[in-house]
């Protein structure tokens, strides 16, 4: 049985939970987010926390359970207090700018770069160079910051590119150093 698995999931108050054997639908104040359950994981609630069972013993469903306990909080999680990604642009001349409902990146190219911006996803850019993403879903802003770093990931030699807030570069000598 998984670890994380067995843990219960604390529902806050301001967050409705309404789920059926194929579905869980989660509100709060941010937003609505809807996921589908296999058959073979079971939800459960009694006094305000989520408890998260296998049906049956197989590999398979067992391999699920860990899985889906993590995704329901982190549901939980984001319609209650949202996720944030902080991005940063470390270059010569590296900008982003918000323009409508698009994101555009200078990042030493010939020509600049629009990205869409999900409905689900706010951005926010401080000073051209911090792209600050906020949304309920986890796994939406992790893939949109994902799409954004793959513009220009970092590189070791000038620790030049699009970095996550934190996020430490192994510097590399270049060709003088041995």
């Amino acid at each position: 049985m998984s670890r994380i698995g067995k843990l219960p999931i604390t529902i806050p108050d301001s967050v409705d939970v309404n789920y059926t054997e194929s579905k869980i639908t989660v509100k709060g104040k941010f937003g609505t987010l809807e996921n589908q359950i296999p058959k073979s994981i079971l939800v459960t609630e009694n006094d305000g926390q989520l408890s998260v069972q296998v049906k049956e013993q197989k590999k398979d469903s067992r391999a699920l359970h860990g899985l889906y306990r993590t995704l329901i909080n982190n549901m939980i999680l984001g319609v209650s207090q949202q996720f944030d990604l902080t991005l940063i642009l470390k270059g010569v001349g590296y900008r982003a700018v918000v323009q409508g409902n698009e994101i555009v990146l200078n990042l030493g190219y010939s020509h600049p770069v629009k990205i869409n911006i999900p409905s689900e996803i706010k951005v926010e850019v401080v000073q051209n160079t911090t792209i600050n993403l906020k949304s309920c879903d986890k796994e939406a802003l992790g893939l949109f910051a994902a799409n954004i770093r793959a513009w220009r990931l970092p590189e070791p030699y000038k620790g030049k590119g699009i970095l996550y807030k934190d996020e430490q570069i192994i510097r590399k000598a270049g060709k003088s150093g041995k």
